[in-house]
């Protein structure tokens, strides 16, 4: 397998029951440490899978739309496609990506809220109608260069607590509604809908509620406007867990059932991202250097409190940073914890690390503070739930090189697929079989599918 982000070519290595993600992984550490040390992922892709049964059994009939800006890796986009999962893009390159898995228009949203008119022309010659908007400005774009185009409305939600100014950012008021579909009226552009986002940092679900009623109010308005409303996109903020995704329809369920019941003809749909891929991807890393530091401010309390004044304190840097898979870091805390993949003792002393980039940028710090094992140049450090917000990205920094990413999947997601009758002649080329705990040759194990 080739590996690499813009390769059109990939494999998915098929596990038998005695083989696991943690054995691929030490098969690839044990490879890359006498080929090159360079950092990887480990894509698990029946994760896709299983996430989108869950979804169905808890948000059911709610259909996804990906956002492909999440993570647009071939072995995504594809499982996603396979799975029938609609398709959210922000620009014209994954509109192009999309389509080229033969994703039919409909299947297809247009979302990036500030649109470039080059690109809006793309989506109308591409057939791709449906899209997001959120003032009188890229209204009159639209107007221009989309006479197809089929309008979802974008109102701000009241979400205090994840970030008000942000939060603000994108989306219009239900005062200002009103305004955009006067204009739309007279540029006789289609108004089908109306979409909110709620974000996943979001504690408050009674954001929700608010949300769903000004949804409410906005298809009210479009009635006396004569525009025949069929779509409520609720946005993104899925985390993942099962839990929260079961707290939200709890809170959202029964508003649908009186807002927009099915005899309405409203479709509702949402934008899961995170959702689908972030716990689906391993990272593992090499430490390049290392270094031994006074400390110079505070620690955190806990860390404070398990080190001695006469401890060192170790920064360590690794082949992968905010320039590459980290790059989220630069917006948001990092959502996972380093691990160790060397074994050590239970009771081997712990020492306050912090880990960095390749980049020698000030900017470029992954963990300020953690509790570490001493370790040496040459170890290997694991991240989980790595598989959001970077995967598909160009990188900044000149010397990144990409991590070569290995898809994996389990034969009873493999079977999952095929019970369900998912699985295509196209997607089925890509699949190879994986022994158990062999440790093989990138030939034997990674060869490119034909």
């Amino acid at each position: 397998m080739k590996g690499f982000l813009e390769d059109a070519n990939y494999s998915i290595g098929l596990l038998d029951e005695g083989a696991t993600l943690a054995d691929v992984i030490d098969n690839c550490i044990y490879e890359h440490t006498h080929t090159g040390k360079k950092a990887f992922y480990v894509g698990d892709l029946g994760k896709l899978v299983r996430n989108n049964i869950q979804w169905q059994n808890v948000m059911a009939p709610i259909k996804p739309f990906y956002p492909v800006k999440c993570n647009s890796t071939p072995g995504v986009l594809e499982i996603l496609g396979t799975l029938g999962v609609g398709f959210a893009c922000s620009s014209k390159s994954e509109m192009a990506l999309v389509q080229e898995l033969g994703i039919s228009p409909e299947n297809i949203i247009y979302t990036n809220p500030c649109k470039q008119a080059s690109q809006i022309k793309y989506a109308a010659k591409a057939g791709i109608n449906i899209m997001t908007c959120d003032s009188e400005i890229e209204l009159k774009k639209i107007s221009r260069n989309h006479p197809n185009a089929k309008l979802l409305l974008h109102i701000a939600t009241e979400d205090i607590t994840a970030g008000e100014e942000m939060n603000m950012k994108f989306g219009t008021t239900l005062k200002n509604c009103r305004h955009l579909m006067e204009c739309a009226k007279e540029l006789g552009v289609q108004v089908v809908g109306v979409k909110f986002h709620v974000s996943g940092s979001c504690k408050d679900l009674q954001t929700y509620i608010h949300a769903i009623a000004d949804a409410r109010c906005v298809f009210d308005m479009a009635e006396e406007f004569g525009f025949k409303m069929n779509m409520l996109d609720i946005g993104g903020g899925f985390t993942g867990s099962e839990l929260q995704l079961e707290e939200v329809n709890h809170v959202i369920r029964p508003l649908l059932d009186v807002y927009f019941p099915k005899e309405s003809g409203v479709n509702v749909i949402a934008e899961p991202g995170c959702y689908y891929v972030s716990s689906a991807f391993t990272l593992a890393v090499n430490i390049i250097a290392k270094k031994t530091v006074e400390c110079d401010k505070p620690l955190p309390s806990g860390v404070e409190q398990a080190r001695n004044d006469d401890e060192p304190i170790f920064t360590y840097y690794i082949n992968d940073g905010v320039y590459g898979s980290f790059a989220s870091k630069l917006s948001e805390k990092l959502n996972t914890i380093p691990e160790v993949h060397k074994k050590y003792k239970e009771d081997e002393p712990l020492f306050a690390s912090s880990l960095w980039g390749p980049s020698c940028d000030e900017l470029d710090q992954i963990v300020e503070n953690c509790l570490l094992p001493e370790l040496s140049v040459g170890d290997w450090l694991i991240f989980d739930n790595m598989g959001s917000g970077t995967l598909g990205e160009q990188s900044a920094f000149n010397d990144y090189q990409r991590p070569l990413i290995y898809y994996m999947m389990s034969f009873s997601d493999w079977d999952e697929m095929q019970d369900a009758g998912m699985a295509s002649d196209t997607l089925m080329k890509n699949f190879f079989f994986v022994p158990s705990c062999i440790q093989l040759s990138p030939e034997e194990r990674f060869s490119t599918a034909a």
